[in-house]
């Protein structure tokens, strides 16, 4: 983002909604030399804290993920954030393919010496549509296998634990207070206001919950903003099924879970009442689920197969 256009965001939205004194105003970024010349003016102009795209500390791999910076601007973009920003975040992806247990923790091991309270890590998934999809299918590319994709979970677990850096997230650690805020907002089910374009809101308005859209593309929807004062091109209530489901799959991702009191807040319905008791019996039984007086979460090897359990629970 240019830092002009950070300044004016963050002015605009003082004058609709009063800043607390520990706002987190987080801007994301891609280690690319010009990008990184960036950060001191986006730090001025009031961010005060960058995520950075990283993604791997490994040329090969990064090559191997289409990125155009490599392992040194890499370091360079991660060690200019933390001298200009309070707070500062990177991502890696593992779970690669070839990728093996030594390999990966050594990764880790050197991100969790640039680290400051955050890091996000993702396994690598195969998406239908992708480049990555297509190989798969002809052959030339070989996904991990499940179990040396849960056993990289695990030494991924281990080692931020180590780092006192425990998972608050099925991928994302930080030190305990320094989870991210936008992000926690989205998997607890609270609102956000989307503002650019293609982006998607979620709106309380009287107790009922509102979704909202964008026109995508930035030419677009400039012109609609210019002629109109805004470039919503949808604004609708979200169905109660919709939401209860929308809430299981964001909550679910999280360590702690579901709080019992706060979905009973957003949905007027006990978790038990809200869920088909069979799936979710088979699913305790099974030890993917825990629900207890605190509200549902999932267990270690919940979390290794939380697509399949949300898909066994909700469909």
């Amino acid at each position: 983002m240019l830092p002009w256009i950070a300044s004016d965001i963050i002015q605009e939205a003082s004058k609709h909604w009063s800043f607390s004194s520990d706002i987190e105003i987080t801007v994301e970024a891609n280690p690319t030399s010009i990008e990184i010349e960036r950060f001191k003016e986006l730090g001025v102009a009031g961010v005060n804290r960058i995520s950075i795209g990283v993604q791997a500390l490994d040329n090969n791999a990064l090559k191997f993920l289409g990125r155009e910076h490599d392992h040194a601007l890499a370091v360079s973009a991660i060690k200019t954030a933390e001298k200009v920003f309070p707070r500062y975040s990177f991502d890696l992806i593992y779970g690669r393919p070839g990728q093996n247990i030594n390999d990966w923790s050594s990764e880790l091991r050197e991100a969790l010496n640039l680290v400051g309270d955050h890091i996000s890590l993702y396994q690598l998934t195969i998406e239908k549509g992708t480049p990555f999809h297509s190989e798969t299918r002809a052959g030339k590319l070989v996904p991990l296998d499940e179990n040396t994709s849960a056993a990289l979970f695990d030494i991924t677990q281990e080692i931020c634990d180590q780092h006192r850096l425990p998972a608050y997230e099925v991928s994302n650690h930080a030190l305990p207070g320094a989870e991210c805020r936008h992000n926690l907002t989205y998997w607890m089910g609270g609102d956000y206001i989307g503002i650019g374009p293609g982006a998607h809101g979620r709106v309380t308005i009287n107790q009922t919950v509102y979704e909202t859209e964008q026109i995508p593309g930035p030419e677009a929807w400039l012109a609609t903003v210019e002629r109109r004062g805004h470039a919503t091109r949808k604004e609708s209530q979200i169905k109660s099924d919709s939401r209860i489901e929308e809430i299981f799959m964001m909550g679910l991702r999280l360590i702690n879970g579901i709080s019992r009191i706060n979905f009973t807040n957003q949905t007027g319905l006990e978790l038990e009442d809200a869920l088909d008791p069979k799936r979710l019996r088979r699913l305790l039984i099974e030890d993917y689920l825990i629900l207890d007086s605190k509200g549902l979460r999932a267990t270690k090897k919940g979390l290794l197969r939380l697509n399949a359990v949300l898909s066994a629970l909700l469909s």
